[in-house]
């Protein structure tokens, strides 16, 4: 799977492992940024590009972290196309796929460990996105927010 990967230096270690852990387990991974470890920069800085190229579909699915993951959410969600979630538990790794058809994971760099992540990231893109009439319901309705958003 061709994954996309931001952060800024709020999670930039743990970036680094998930590249690792993706890369060895087959995965096209796609580096967004940060590249280096840099205090002062910000995480729309890196999370908006790896939203657009998953709303583009230049990757299938993304992975964003921050200090806490929240503002990675908060920003990623404004991307037309983007179901970001803020996950930190398995169970949400894989329903936020199967059922919200989530295509961007945020976590916390500071608030999960390594192997808990590539857990999480593992159940995540493992996850696909059931079809079930009212998930699909919801997620038209969703997607005419969306429409309503852009048009004003």
């Amino acid at each position: 799977m061709r994954v996309g990967i931001a952060t800024d230096h709020g999670g930039f270690a743990l970036k680094e492992d998930l590249i690792r852990h993706l890369s060895e387990a087959g995965h096209e991974v796609i580096d967004v940024g940060a590249y280096s470890l840099s205090p002062g920069d910000d995480y729309p800085d890196f999370v908006i590009p790896l939203a657009q190229e998953v709303a583009s579909g230049k990757v299938e699915r993304g992975v964003a972290v921050c200090g806490s993951g929240v503002g990675a959410s908060v920003c990623a969600n404004k991307i037309p196309g983007v179901r970001a979630g803020l996950i930190h538990d398995h169970y949400s790794a894989q329903q936020g796929v199967e059922d919200d058809h989530m295509n961007i994971l945020c976590m916390g760099g500071r608030v999960v460990g390594p192997a808990v992540a590539r857990d999480l990231v593992d159940t995540f893109l493992a996850a696909t996105f059931s079809q079930v009439d009212r998930h699909l319901r919801r997620l038209g309705k969703v997607a005419s927010l969306e429409a309503q958003t852009a048009a004003r």
